[in-house]
């Protein structure tokens, strides 16, 4: 090979290598500096609830005295979540009767920005009795109810911590 022919490879070898670097740093530095899901979280949060949800169809009024029922079982429920510890810190999702899923994936209804998170981390949800429950998702590094692990989707009491990583998470009225 010629002179000129092994210097040309050197520098192309030299540029894909510097490419490849370049993407790598982007990589990380959108995995530490990405506040995307933040964003799409908060705007999560603040969509109103599909028009009749939890409504009877127009022209059936509801029965009064379920009307009632729903009243009772609504005063003391919890009707927000609030990120009190961690990167998302002072974050609020509206509770509207949907799962709320949590973890790393862009399409968690709370995007945790934890190295100790996992994509599809944990659950949280309604129950046939309105009352709220955690479940882990099968994580790495576990979900804590206040300090014990999770192994089972259990109840939550309002005010109770559910710690993810360095995230913790409550129930609130």
């Amino acid at each position: 090979m010629s002179d000129l022919t092994l210097t040309v490879m050197r520098l192309g070898f030299l540029a894909v290598l510097w490419l490849f670097v370049i993407v790598a740093v982007q990589v990380i530095r959108s995995d530490l500096f990405n506040t995307k899901g933040a964003a799409r979280t908060a705007q999560r949060a603040a969509a109103p609830a599909p028009a009749g949800a939890g409504r009877p169809p127009q022209g059936q009024p509801a029965p009064a005295a379920a009307q009632q029922a729903q009243a009772r079982q609504r005063r003391g429920q919890p009707t927000h979540l609030v990120v009190t510890q961690g990167s998302l810190a002072g974050t609020t999702v509206a509770l509207q009767g949907q799962t709320i899923t949590l973890g790393r994936a862009h399409d968690s209804t709370i995007v945790l920005d934890d190295d100790y998170a996992s994509s599809r981390h944990a659950r949280i949800y309604p129950d046939q009795a309105g009352q709220w429950t955690v479940e882990d998702l099968g994580s790495t590094n576990g979900t804590y109810l206040e300090r014990q692990r999770l192994t089972t989707p259990t109840p939550l009491q309002i005010g109770t911590p559910i710690r993810i990583g360095r995230t913790v998470i409550e129930l609130r009225k």
